[in-house]
């Protein structure tokens, strides 16, 4: 069984493009008997990635910051809670506890998760890279950034290092071979 760190959106008021995006990983996650490790908000891809995964017959464990208990936020999917002080403890359970770790869409807070796990890659605290989900050009921009800041220098290692993008669940698949 393989452990598999979810990033996105918690916002309900996006395209269904990206609803379809996070049905399909998970329903990928779950039929193949694997777990998911996220955020445990009952909202948006949050949400719809755990009951996609549920269904179809995967564990899942949500990481909740005392916030979003306190709002009556969290999912009721959760196989598994683990509460967390703040957002930073969630972003490092969720690092730790997962042997992949993917971006799908989403806010400021996954933008905030992708540059954790590459701040922290690239000073040796792990050596996991964030596989972006680029579903509809979503992380072009970002990806272009990047690119710009590591031919300034301002990226120790290769880019490859420590991101990598898929622009659909099949090339993810070919990517990530669970």
């Amino acid at each position: 069984m393989v452990n598999i760190g979810i990033f996105c959106a918690a916002s309900q008021d996006i395209d269904c493009i990206y609803y379809d995006c996070a049905t399909e990983i998970g329903q990928w996650i779950g039929q193949n008997g694997n777990t998911l490790i996220y955020g445990g908000a009952d909202l948006g891809l949050m949400e719809c990635t755990a009951k996609a995964t549920k269904e179809a017959g995967g564990t899942v464990i949500g990481v909740v910051p005392e916030k979003l208990e306190e709002k009556g936020r969290v999912s009721t999917l959760l196989d598994r809670t683990i509460r967390t002080h703040n957002l930073s403890d969630r972003k490092d359970e969720i690092v730790a506890l997962s042997d992949y770790l993917i971006a799908l869409p989403g806010g400021v807070g996954t933008l905030d998760e992708i540059f954790h796990v590459i701040a922290a890659a690239s000073i040796g605290y792990h050596h996991k890279k964030i596989y972006l989900v680029n579903i509809n050009g979503f992380y072009d921009t970002l990806i272009k950034l990047l690119h710009e800041m590591a031919e300034k220098g301002f990226i120790r290692h290769s880019l490859s290092t420590y991101i990598e993008e898929a622009t659909s669940l099949t090339q993810l698949k070919e990517i990530i071979k669970i």
